[in-house]
């Protein structure tokens, strides 16, 4: 018996651009939620004290000193990070799972879907890193004195400016943790997302609309946040250092980690859960849905016989 021929599949290029809208307008709706995580991170850095008692706390804070637009701040570096990183990553991983999708539709194994997560995420952190730290600092900028406050107008100006106070270099620093997180993130929320809408299928009580896609995101989201904080926390403290008597204030993600756990508790490795679920919950709800009802919608018009 002859096999069943695959689907026709959308070009590379779509692949790419509903990855990258699917995440930037995602981005919109959690922004201020990646500026509390942030913040959130960075508070009580080497001090046993902390800046913000709890995410409401830093909210409050936010709205109080900065204004409504405050928690706005970083918006157009969040958009850049996901023209870039998002881009790429949801781009090479949708070609590599159709490429190992055998010919009879059977979908790759569990560690398969985690290996393309971990090349895609990685691929997609080395290219968004710029972005990733332009994000980094527009958002911490606020919890900052005036006079300390670095005051990029926006994503363009900070990559201008990073690039002629500090060295084109720096827009990767952190570019490790970073890609590192990236590994972690897509390796637990691609593979995770994957595996649980195929297990909601195979119970017999979900279809492939909304609800399953809503359902999928937010198990991985879960799965994701708690795999992926102490990374994330090393990379927003490299992204936002600045030089002491012309040396780092760190040498590595490691030292990082060491100095959180030594100063902070071991628990601070997880500061921010709160927010950082949060905002990658819906962050991946959002994506994941945009990109399916892309995908639907382009299959309609252009791939139906």
């Amino acid at each position: 018996m002859a096999e069943k021929p695959k689907q026709r599949s959308s070009p590379k290029a779509i692949k790419f651009l509903f990855g990258g809208l699917a995440g930037m307008g995602a981005t919109v709706f959690v922004q201020p939620l990646d500026l509390v995580k942030n913040r959130m991170q960075l508070s009580g850095e080497g001090a046993k004290t902390k800046e913000y008692k709890t995410s409401f706390h830093a909210v409050g804070s936010i709205l109080r000193n900065e204004g409504l637009g405050g928690i706005y701040t970083g918006l157009s570096a969040g958009l850049l990070r996901q023209a870039t990183y998002t881009t790429t990553r949801l781009g090479i991983y949708t070609i590599l799972f159709e490429k190992l999708t055998k010919a009879d539709g059977t979908p790759p194994n569990f560690f398969m879907k985690a290996a393309i997560g971990m090349t895609a995420g990685a691929t997609g952190a080395f290219v968004g890193t710029p972005a990733e730290v332009a994000l980094i600092r527009m958002t911490a900028d606020g919890r900052l004195p005036v006079d300390q406050r670095r005051g990029y107008s926006n994503v363009f100006n900070a990559l201008v400016r990073i690039t002629r106070e500090e060295g084109v270099t720096t827009m990767w620093r952190g570019c490790v943790p970073t890609m590192a997180r990236a590994v972690v993130v897509n390796a637990a929320q691609l593979a995770s997302y994957s595996q649980s809408k195929q297990f909601l299928l195979d119970s017999g009580y979900f279809r492939d609309n909304i609800l399953c896609h809503f359902c999928a995101s937010m198990i991985s989201g879960l799965v994701t946040t708690a795999a992926s904080m102490p990374v994330d926390i090393a990379k927003t403290r490299i992204q936002n250092m600045r030089m002491i008597d012309g040396k780092p204030e760190y040498r590595s993600g490691l030292d990082v980690l060491m100095k959180v756990v030594r100063y902070e508790g071991f628990f601070s490795l997880w500061k921010g859960f709160t927010p950082y679920y949060a905002r990658l919950g819906p962050h991946t709800v959002l994506t994941f849905i945009f990109l399916e009802q892309m995908n639907k919608f382009y299959k309609k018009m252009f791939l139906s016989d």
